[in-house]
């Protein structure tokens, strides 16, 4: 992968919007996507914002509760598609690792459970075969629940990803996720160069600090493309810290609720606009599609 910018002398910085996630934030803020149109508007409006790349969960319309349905997913992309076919499509395969043991039998899943087979949870990627898909290569406590990603799931998720040909955005949480993506890269599930993902700040995972961040960058192959994020009020810090250790960064209404403390953001776009200053401020340029198309060598859009 190579990071040469199109003649302006200013280094690219991709910028990822996560446009509305699986977390229970529908209620906490009326600027959170729920249907397909809703979430298909918010990428759109964010790639025009200076998001190179939007990151897509689906929602049940009805309920705004986290959903798997293909449909779904084909109703977002076909959305998109039609009005912008240049910005980077990014699927989560997240859905289906929460796991809450029941009370009655700990062995068993209680109300709650979303725990798939692997192979479930690909499906929409082997379908769609958007550019890029998240691969979360960590099973932890995740606030309240345990999120689920052992290494064997994740070897046929990271076998299904690469026979469809889309790049696999490797999520780590904490410095041993980083060290069991190597293991899969030697392995040979995933394959070289790799696109990671350094998530800060999620209970019960590494902090969102520039210490955490500086680690984990720390053990990842010299050379080796990464993007660091914050959730909470942490977004824009890191947005910062991540510019400054050479890194690409991640917004949006799945991590994060406000533009300022108390302040609620009116929009993924507002999010986006924020950080593109932020980058603009130390130096950087936000890269365009074709441009993170070039870096991560990932195949022109779609006619």
């Amino acid at each position: 992968m190579t990071e040469a910018s199109a003649g302006r002398g200013k280094r690219p910085v991709i910028v990822t919007c996560a446009l509305t996630g699986g977390g229970d934030t529908v209620g906490k803020s009326p600027a959170v996507p729920v249907t397909p149109e809703q979430i298909a508007g918010s990428a759109i409006a964010a790639a025009r914002a200076g998001a190179a790349i939007v990151h897509i969960h689906v929602r049940d319309p009805a309920t705004g509760k986290p959903a798997t349905d293909l449909a779904l997913y084909r109703e977002v992309v076909e959305r998109i598609r039609a009005v912008d076919t240049d910005v980077i499509l990014n699927l989560t395969t997240g859905a289906g690792a929460r796991f809450i043991p029941s009370a009655a039998d700990p062995k068993v899943g209680g109300e709650g459970t979303t725990l798939a087979a692997p192979e479930l949870r690909v499906r929409h990627i082997e379908a769609l075969r958007p550019e890029i898909c998240t691969l979360d290569i960590t099973t932890m406590n995740f606030g309240e629940f345990v999120f689920v990603n052992t290494p064997a799931h994740l070897r046929v998720m990271g076998r299904a990803v690469a026979a469809a040909g889309v790049l696999p955005e490797l999520e780590c949480f904490d410095s041993g996720n980083v060290r069991l993506a190597l293991r899969l890269i030697e392995e040979g599930v995933l394959h070289p160069p790799a696109m990671f993902q350094l998530c800060l700040g999620v209970p019960w995972g590494a902090p969102a600090t520039p210490e955490s961040m500086l680690f984990m960058r720390s053990l990842l192959p010299a050379g080796a493309f990464w993007t660091g994020f914050g959730i909470g009020g942490a977004q824009f810090p890191m947005v910062a810290q991540a510019v400054l250790l050479g890194g690409h960064v991640r917004v949006g209404l799945e991590d994060n609720l406000y533009m300022e403390r108390g302040v609620l953001a009116p929009s993924n776009a507002a999010l986006v606009e924020k950080a593109v200053r932020i980058v603009r401020a130390l130096d950087a340029e936000p890269a365009s599609p074709a441009e993170a198309r070039r870096i991560l060598a990932l195949p022109r859009p779609p006619a």
